[in-house]
């Protein structure tokens, strides 16, 4: 029995032993923790694309290899089983392998990372083996460095004042390129055609043009995506922008400054007499807008045809036959509580809405048509037969709008619009500060439908909120918005208000209109939008056609465009600022902006883009307001209408400088 006993334990103990002997315990065997190519993991059951070809191989275990048994058992191949050379280096605690090919790994390349059995742990742990396969991104041909002219090629800014003569681009890539087709992925915009030199290593390319380039013009430096490098390697385009500078030779001979002024004066009074409606006499809103006549730039035209008179541009008899077409046309056409709508046919004298609801009365633009009628009946001779009865006529069309009906129902502020569809539906009051004193001016001074003074006060001067007093650019602004808006605020209702002695309680307006020009030519000098052209010489921001469609510029709504009529119209407060700006728009830029009725409209160099038109409310300024500079012809005129200074005495404004 014992005999028995002692052989069952003998049995159990061996079998115990021979178990023990056949499981796996996880202390004797070298585990793996994880695989990288640089930052990318690899995974032993995924396919481990775009994976860095140019990073380290580093595989980590949770122990520490036996560095004997690394070089035969770690081996790294193409799929197609061609081997690659590496060597192996280690971390510090010995527990992670550092694979180095010795050179880059091919991009676009397929490979497998096998790890064999044969792998021991430093304590003889046994390795069960692993294998990954990966894919390498595709490799990244770059440009290090980049010149044009000598001057590095900026990230975020364009280059500005290039020769335009001569334009040498030096490049230099990371990788060597595939010279196959490399010049014809190298251009330049306008189709400029360019010479090309590579160096040897062909890391290195050298650009010239062959053909001069425009001055003062934006052009692109492109090169394209589908470069690539000897190795394949792909590049993501290029594309910078730079602009040539300006020829600096004048474009016309050099004349005196009174023979310029002259010159803009005649060439842009032909907009309001060669280029006036047949029919009607009136000017065209713009130099495309056939038979849409516009009211307001017609009354600036009428006092450019008073100019134009005394200038000899046209005899005296020309010119009365030029008023008694506009008046016969005036006194027929649509009229809406006596005042004229913005547009009109000029052949059937119907009105032509602005917009849907604006097809009736426009205070604004009847106060700058009577502005320039008031002008020409001041300007006729009442001694003559001819000329009194239409001073008489003129004198009804005055009288005859009814400026304090605008103030709807007695409301203490005029309104902008009526219409007999929509009534006050556009309900716009007409309040400062902006373009439109003289429309105040002109309700108080009317002698059949004037206007409380309160109106002006409540109303226009919003009892005293038009003031401003602030620095910009540090000069001091009396009235306004910030900065002043746009330019034609200190034009439209001088042409004929006198502002060299005008002020009131609110402010004195020659001081705020040459205050306002100074702070628009001062933000052309700041040019904190680092647009192109801008200088003391080239300045003026109103509104105007642009590149992106009409607009009224200022500084607080600039776009990079210029429009000429802003500095020409300022001679009167800027003299000098105005009389730089006129020479240079005509030698230096005039082969772009002088056509046949004076200046283009307006001008953007940093879009490339130059207006090829006119526009009656801007055109009518400069002739005007050249004169009033020459002579103080228009201003002497309008305020010498007796209505005018009780108006203005009305409404609390002085006279004295």
């Amino acid at each position: 029995m014992k005999k028995d006993i002692r052989n069952t334990l003998l049995l159990f103990t061996a079998l115990s032993l021979t178990n023990s002997a056949c499981k796996k315990d996880p202390e004797q065997y070298l585990q793996l923790a994880r695989t990288r190519v640089g930052d990318a993991i690899l995974y032993m059951d995924e396919s481990n694309e775009d994976v860095p070809f140019d990073e380290q191989i580093t595989i980590e275990f949770n122990g520490i290899p036996d560095t004997l048994t690394v070089p035969a058992n770690i081996v790294l191949s193409t799929v197609n089983n061609i081997p690659v050379e590496v060597s192996f280096s280690y971390s510090d605690d010995k527990q992670t392998i550092i694979i180095n090919p010795p050179e880059k790994l091919s991009p676009l390349t397929s490979y497998s990372l096998t790890i064999l059995d044969g792998l021991r742990g430093s304590g003889g742990e046994i390795f069960t083996g692993a294998t990954y396969t990966f894919t390498t991104r595709n490799g990244t041909l770059e440009i290090e460095s980049m010149t044009l002219n000598d001057t590095n090629f900026p990230e975020e800014s364009e280059l500005q004042g290039i020769s335009y003569e001569e334009i040498v681009v030096r490049i230099s890539f990371s990788q060597p390129l595939n010279t196959e087709n490399y010049t014809s992925l190298i251009s330049m915009s306008g189709n400029i055609p360019l010479a090309y030199d590579i160096s040897d290593d062909h890391t290195s390319v050298t650009v010239t043009n062959l053909n001069s380039l425009d001055d003062y013009k934006k052009y692109f430096f492109n090169i394209s995506a589908n470069l690539t490098s000897t190795d394949g390697y792909a590049f993501s385009g290029y594309s910078s922008a730079f602009y040539t500078r300006l020829d600096s030779s004048f474009k016309f001979p050099v004349i005196t400054d009174d023979q310029l002024l002259d010159l803009i004066q005649q060439q842009t009074f032909k907009y309001f007499y060669d280029f006036a409606h047949p029919v009607s006499g009136l000017a065209r809103e713009r130099n495309s807008s056939g038979d849409v006549v516009t009211t307001g730039g017609s009354g600036f035209g009428l006092m450019a045809i008073v100019a134009g008179i005394e200038r000899g541009f046209i005899t005296r008899s020309e010119g009365l036959t030029h008023f008694e077409k506009v008046v016969s046309f005036l006194e027929t056409c649509d009229r809406f509580h006596g005042a004229w709508p913005h547009w009109l046919n000029g052949s059937t004298g119907r009105v032509y809405p602005f917009s849907q609801k604006d097809n009736g009365a426009d205070l604004v633009e009847t106060a700058f048509l009577v502005q320039g009628l008031l002008t020409v009946r001041q300007y006729l001779d009442p001694g003559n037969t001819t000329e009194k009865a239409l001073i008489d006529r003129i004198t009804v069309l005055w009288e005859t709008v009814e400026w304090d009906w605008f103030t709807k129902d007695g409301e203490e502020v005029l309104y902008w619009h009526w219409s007999p569809d929509y009534n006050w539906e556009m309900n716009m009051q007409i309040r400062g500060y902006n373009e439109a004193l003289i429309i105040y001016v002109l309700a108080a001074a009317s002698p059949t439908h004037s206007i409380d003074a309160s109106v002006y006060h409540n109303g226009w001067a919003r009892e005293g909120g038009i003031a401003n007093g602030r620095k910009f650019y540090d000069i001091t602004l009396p009235l306004g918005y910030d900065y002043g808006g746009p330019l034609f605020f200190a034009h439209y209702s001088f042409l004929g208000l006198d502002p060299r002695s005008l002020s009131d309680q609110y402010g004195n307006y020659w001081e705020q209109n040459v205050n306002h020009s100074l702070i628009n030519q001062a933000h052309a000098i700041n040019n904190p939008n680092d647009y192109i052209g801008y200088s003391a010489d080239c300045w003026g921001f109103t509104a105007s056609d642009g590149n992106e469609g009409y607009s009224a510029h200022s500084p607080t709504n600039d776009r990079g465009v210029v429009t000429p009529t802003a500095a020409i119209s300022s001679i009167p407060f800027t003299p000098e600022a105005s009389m730089k700006a006129i020479r240079h728009f005509y030698y230096l830029l005039g082969d772009r902006l002088w056509g046949p009725y004076g200046f283009y409209d307006a001008f953007n160099v940093s879009a490339g883009w130059w207006a090829d038109s006119y526009i009656a409310i801007d055109q009518g300024p400069e002739v005007v307001m050249i004169e009033n500079y020459r002579t103080g012809l228009l201003w002497d005129l309008f305020m010498s209408a007796p209505e005018i200074t009780a108006g203005l005495d009305k409404i609390g404004f002085s006279l004295n400088k």
